[in-house]
């Protein structure tokens, strides 16, 4: 079963301000998400629904909604600056 893959406004600007070779490897990760919602790399935020994944210097931070089969990421980008005011 494939989940849907969306995101947020905000997380789009932020993939798309990525380094090319960073963005690149970022959009296969995401997309694999579609398969795997939660693969083993994956770890659950504390005090929070989402999930975070690492991309080598950066974080994708998302939430699975398995009712509706969908992964909405929302946010993108470096490890020091990503979890700010989630």
């Amino acid at each position: 079963m494939s989940y849907t893959v969306k995101f947020q406004p905000r997380a789009a600007k932020q993939l798309t301000s990525l380094p090319r070779g960073a963005r690149t490897v970022v959009a296969q990760v995401v997309d694999a998400l579609a398969e795997q919602p939660r693969p083993s790399g994956a770890v659950q935020l504390k005090g929070t629904d989402f999930l975070r994944v690492r991309v080598r210097d950066y974080r994708v931070v998302y939430q699975v909604n398995d009712d509706i089969l969908l992964v909405l990421v929302v946010r993108v980008g470096h490890r020091r600056d990503v979890y700010r005011s989630l």
